[in-house]
């Protein structure tokens, strides 16, 4: 099933997700809608706080990305229970978007290298470094786990330039071609 995405303003988006217990009924389920709504969505990631469920699971598929790089090719990937160790190397900007903040894409800064624990959909435990476009996509989706935006890490010159934009985007004057859940006055489109 699609789900409708939450738009920005939306309190959950602020909150920090708990974890999921093994064998939680409808998980399974759940990251199907997950994966279904990021396809139809035309998301690279896509975190449960974005279709209002505050818990720790996110999707990636960054095949979309592996044109300009290669070490997104075939990275298709569930999380759960996730909890970044580490971060390192040199930021690098790059030009993010999000479901949650359509039409709008600002570069933000991020360490190249990510060392992430996480669970599977199957809950089998990993422990692993990713690098590149994988290491940012995992940042951003984490950072939906924490209640942090791309937006937050714009500069406060940037942020007051966007204000507006934001704004319109809590209210749902937007026009996006998928289902969402406005926060100011609850319209769902």
């Amino acid at each position: 099933m699609i789900l409708p995405i939450v738009a920005y303003g939306h309190p959950i988006l602020r909150k920090k997700a708990i974890d999921i217990t093994p064998g939680e009924a409808g998980i399974g389920q759940f990251i199907t809608d997950l994966w279904e709504t990021m396809y139809a969505t035309d998301g690279v990631g896509l975190a449960a706080p974005q279709v209002n469920r505050s818990i720790r699971i996110f999707v990636i598929d960054g095949n979309p990305l592996s044109e300009k790089y290669p070490e997104a090719k075939n990275f298709r990937q569930c999380f759960i229970n996730a909890r970044i160790i580490e971060e390192e190397g040199e930021p690098w900007g790059y030009s993010e978007g999000c479901l949650s903040i359509p039409e709008i894409h600002e570069s933000v800064e991020r360490k190249p290298r990510v060392h992430i624990q996480y669970l599977d959909e199957q809950f089998q435990p990993h422990d692993e470094w990713f690098e590149g476009a994988n290491a940012r996509v995992i940042q951003h989706e984490y950072d939906h786990l924490e209640g942090i935006l791309f937006t937050d890490l714009l500069s406060t010159l940037r942020k007051t330039m966007l204000r507006r934009k934001l704004s319109d985007i809590s209210h749902g004057n937007i026009k996006i071609d998928y289902r969402m859940i406005f926060p100011i006055n609850k319209k769902r489109k």
